[in-house]
């Protein structure tokens, strides 16, 4: 055994070196991430049995069972420290590996995590319907949904019902009543939870994630009946988003499925997180939203996702914008290098256009004040 590894060690060593996620496995030493890069530690390769021996201390007891039928487990892990981490556990090829992150111990604010104010807009502004926060593993979904709720949480009197796999971020009630529920712990699964909340006087659900048929009917329902529904979907972009939807559902009920997202759909946040070139920053994000306004709702409605594009682009004095828009700004405001920015582009002609437009107001501006002296 490694002797100086140990999983309270290396856990410690997450916020020593502000690594996001721990990765362990047999045949690598651990690997954190750290500004968006994987960097493994100075240690020799683990083996199947290092791996499994030190995993195992963390792994609650009643879920171990689950991990050796269904080859996979999510849980939340508390240090003595009161330090907080989401942990997937999971077999493969016969051995035991582990992703683990490291959940920030205060929950952010729409300016810690450097979001454009149209969330601060919608969060404030939208008190019924279905609100989607969306994009890849690792692009601040969850951080992005908990800043929304503590918002909720501090400016409203409502009653938050929340359901996750596992519970990440502890909400303290200020002026709102909140219930977390965590999957396999409290209750069994998302739609044995979801069934539950509406009996229960809810305001407000958060839903972790939309994974499954009933869980996107039940959300979708939810928001039609008045409620508040915030929920996060694993799509990279905003019109992706539809596609991934109707994907749980039969051709037969799209059509009764758009309807019913044209009525209750209020917001869909896209955002990816880029390495930043300011010291005090390590990611930032870049965000496409959509709102739905009369136009995004007829596309939805009549199934013309594709004129979302365009529809994103045309209604930006609402704060509606695209990922090209937003990567534009992080460049123009030194958040982020054109050349990084061109990495996550959509479209990178179009990045540099927009980044050129730019370059030529401020220069037309630089030369009317001088002309002006």
């Amino acid at each position: 055994m490694n002797d100086h590894l140990d999983m309270d060690r290396l856990l410690l060593g997450m916020a020593e070196y502000e690594a996001s996620d721990l990765h362990i496995k047999p045949g690598s030493p651990p690997v954190y991430r750290i500004a968006s890069k994987l960097q493994p530690i100075q240690a020799p390769p683990l083996t199947k049995e290092e791996t499994r021996t030190m995993l195992y201390t963390i792994i609650p007891p009643e879920q171990m069972v689950v991990l050796e039928d269904s080859g996979g487990i999510d849980f939340s892990y508390h240090t003595r420290k009161g330090d907080r981490f989401r942990c997937s556990i999971f077999q493969s090829g016969g051995a035991v590996h582990a992703a683990i992150r490291r959940v920030q111990p205060t929950i952010p604010s729409f300016k810690d995590l450097h979001l454009p104010p149209v969330y601060h807009d919608i969060t404030d502004k939208t008190h019924e319907g279905l609100v989607i926060v969306c994009g890849v593993t690792g692009s601040g979904k969850s951080s992005t949904l908990a800043a929304m709720i503590d918002h909720i949480n501090h400016n409203r009197h409502c009653n938050i019902i929340t359901i996750e796999d596992p519970v990440e971020f502890v909400f303290k009630p200020a002026r709102s009543y909140i219930s977390q529920r965590e999957i396999g712990i409290d209750v069994p699964n998302f739609p044995t939870a979801l069934r539950s909340a509406v009996r229960q006087d809810p305001d407000i659900l958060m839903i972790g994630e939309l994974r499954d048929r009933e869980t996107m009917l039940a959300g979708i329902q939810a928001a039609e009946t008045g409620h508040l529904v915030f929920c996060t979907l694993h799509t990279a972009d905003t019109t992706q988003a539809f596609a991934r939807i109707l994907e749980f559902f039969p051709t037969t009920d799209h059509a009764f499925i758009r309807s019913s997202l044209a009525v209750g759909l209020k917001a869909i946040m896209a955002q990816r997180l880029l390495p930043c070139d300011r010291k005090d920053v390590q990611r930032v994000p870049a965000t496409e939203v959509l709102i739905s306004t009369p136009t995004a709702v007829d596309c939805i409605r009549e199934g013309h996702e594709e004129d979302l594009t365009a529809v994103l682009a045309s209604n930006q004095e609402l704060g509606m914008h695209d990922f090209t828009t937003s990567l534009a700004h992080l460049v123009e405001t030194d958040f982020v290098d054109l050349k990084v920015a061109e990495q996550y582009a959509p479209n990178r002609e179009a990045l540099r256009s927009r980044v050129r437009g730019i370059e030529v107001r401020a220069d037309l501006l630089i030369g009317k004040h001088t002309s002006s002296h």
